[in-house]
């Protein structure tokens, strides 16, 4: 083999062996773009997951607050419920009713509330007339009787009233939460965090969650105004 054709054999095999390692090293370049991108996708399905995790917790958190809330607003029964949250100065702490007594229904229109420690009788006596409940206890040295009187139509037109204030700041909370969400999603874009059309399906999902936990607010306003306008 003449001496020309050897190097034009080895000119070829290194042209050869160039362009291997120009595909190896773009074969490997796309990997990393590919895997970068994979990351950033985790990331921003977390950064959303996360995100509308955080809106569900604190939207459950207005509805327990509300119907916390509507459990002290009587109707024309009697229920533990209506005194269990009523707070009791007791020993220079003010502690709910439920931890100092038991709360019994002796009749359909009386509650009976007997103290753990007989010394605290007069501090529960003492919170009962001091709360919002309306009402004056019986107190014969050793329980407490609580006697509700049948609700007037007037009465009971304020109460609906109470419970609709309530209803409506209770869907306030739930739209607060939607909007400093919001906020955090546009945040989230211009940071980079995520594109522009999660924010919008996020934003999107939002609203659903929205729509439902309000739902659920109007259905618990009907139950508790039907309690109260029952004869």
């Amino acid at each position: 083999m003449s001496a020309s054709s050897l190097a034009s054999r080895k000119r070829s095999a290194s042209l050869i062996n160039g362009q291997h390692s120009v595909f190896l090293e773009f074969g490997v370049c796309l990997m990393v773009l590919q895997y970068a991108r994979e990351e950033e996708l985790d990331q921003e399905a977390t950064v959303i997951k996360e995100t509308i995790k955080e809106a569900e917790t604190r939207m459950k958190g207005a509805i327990q607050s509300l119907e916390d809330d509507l459990i002290g607003i009587r109707t024309g029964r009697a229920s533990p419920a209506l005194v269990e949250r009523v707070q009791v100065e007791y020993y220079g702490s003010s502690v709910p009713l439920v931890q100092l007594a038991n709360i019994s229904v002796p009749e359909p229109r009386s509650l009976m509330i007997r103290p753990f420690d007989a010394t605290s009788l007069k501090a529960i006596e003492r919170g009962i007339l001091a709360s919002d409940l309306g009402l004056t206890p019986n107190n014969d040295g050793k329980v407490i009787r609580l006697n509700l009187p049948p609700l007037t139509e007037e009465r009971r037109r304020d109460l609906v009233r109470l419970v609709n204030n309530r209803l409506e700041e209770a869907r306030v909370a739930i739209r607060n939460v939607r909007r400093d969400l919001i906020k955090d999603l546009r945040e989230f874009e211009k940071e980079k965090m995520i594109s522009e059309d999660d924010r919008k399906k996020a934003e999107e999902e939002l609203q659903k969650l929205t729509d439902k936990f309000i739902e659920t607010v109007d259905e618990i306003g009907a139950n508790k105004e039907a309690e109260i306008m029952e004869v």
